[in-house]
């Protein structure tokens, strides 16, 4: 029987997200032997050695329940920013948090500002809890963040600051987020996700926990999975008000972020070296493709994260496919509604190379 009748009309509003292609996969379908996966924003360096070390250090206890309170891992974080351990909610990538903070605030009727096109569980978890997402189409690659206001009305409940933006890499500035935030309506909630804070290099760029201390509204998001190369292990953080947090937690699952993930990022958290090198790497691998783009004539966004969106000027998704029989997994951009471009993680200088030699054979491949 079909038990489509019985499922929440909400259901039907929503699309699986669609994830960047796993190697395996593509070796199996291609039968390639050598593949490299530019597509998801992953560090290329992978974890740091102390997460690594962790990491096995943790296997002989993987039949004992994790600490559901992420005791060790919240001190760590307090430590690091100077905030108390009931500032912060764990959770299994920032996803989730996402989704519980619509679950908590977002009711029938209410909306969320929301950048377009930005991450898609912005729109998945409003949605999701009959909330209406209010879209705002980028400006230059950029939030809008004059047409952000304009879209405030009084059933404003969330807006969605993702800085830098997922999937153009721009920040908006501190002068722009100021002028957001006085213009907030009373009870709205800025949801800043700052996934790749770590990598902004501009000193225009406002960090989203400055508005915390100062007591607005606001709830700041972090993760794991990209600068300390945890990925797999999905791991991010929220940081807000001890009350916000407690109400998050009301809806969370029990034991939602494994004992390992768990060891990996407190270490990870504490291996600034790695840090630092991965800056270093993910430096040096946006200046290349940018020399590398412009001798190409090609378009691109300046990115303050770990990922360059360029416009190569013909078809994403045969553009794609071209790289992928190449062994090249990129992101085509035409998922985000931007036909012509891909957006690319920077790897290590081979990858990179690896890369442009292989887009330089498509784009000859298909302009003949």
């Amino acid at each position: 029987m079909s038990l489509e009748k019985l499922a929440r009309p909400e259901i039907f509003t929503l699309s699986p997200y669609v994830p960047g292609k796993p190697v395996d996969e593509v070796k199996r379908e291609l039968g390639l032997t050598e593949v490299i996966k530019l597509a998801s924003n992953e560090n290329p360096l992978g974890p740091s050695p102390r997460a690594m070390a962790a990491i096995a250090g943790m296997a002989e206890q993987a039949h004992i329940y994790p600490d559901a309170s992420a005791f060790r891992l919240k001190q760590a974080l307090s430590e690091r920013y100077g905030l108390p351990t009931d500032h912060f909610i764990i959770g299994d990538g920032s996803d989730e948090i996402i989704k519980l903070i619509c679950e908590v605030f977002v009711g029938p009727g209410d909306e969320a500002v929301v950048p377009s096109p930005s991450f898609p569980v912005y729109d998945m978890a409003t949605k999701l809890m009959s909330g209406t997402p209010v879209y705002v189409p980028l400006k230059d690659g950029r939030l809008d963040i004059p047409a952000m206001i304009s879209a405030f009305s009084d059933r404003t409940k969330l807006v969605f600051i993702c800085n830098p933006n997922n999937p153009t890499g721009t920040i908006v500035t501190r002068a722009e987020v100021d002028q957001l935030m006085g213009q907030l309506p009373p009870d709205a909630i800025v949801v800043f996700d700052e996934a790749y804070f770590e990598y902004v290099e501009d000193a225009d760029y406002p960090d989203g926990l400055a508005y915390l201390r100062a007591g607005q509204p606001v709830i700041v998001l972090r993760t794991f999975s990209k600068i300390f190369g945890l990925a797999g292990l999905r791991v991010g953080y929220g940081i807000t008000y001890p009350d916000a947090v407690g109400l998050l937690n009301r809806p969370r699952l029990a034991f939602n972020v494994n004992s390992i993930a768990q060891a990996a990022a407190i270490a990870a958290l504490g291996d600034d070296e790695h840090v630092a090198e991965s800056r270093r790497v993910n430096r040096q691998g946006r200046d290349y493709l940018y020399r590398e783009f412009a001798a190409m004539g090609l378009e691109y966004l300046p990115s303050q994260a770990n990922f360059v969106l360029v416009n190569i000027g013909l078809d994403s998704a045969t553009v794609f496919q071209g790289l992928l029989r190449r062994g090249v997994i990129v992101r085509p951009a035409h998922i985000f509604g931007l036909n012509g471009w891909q957006r690319v993680t920077i790897g290590t200088a081979e990858e990179n190379r690896k890369f442009i030699e292989a887009l330089r054979e498509v784009i000859t491949e298909l302009k003949e």
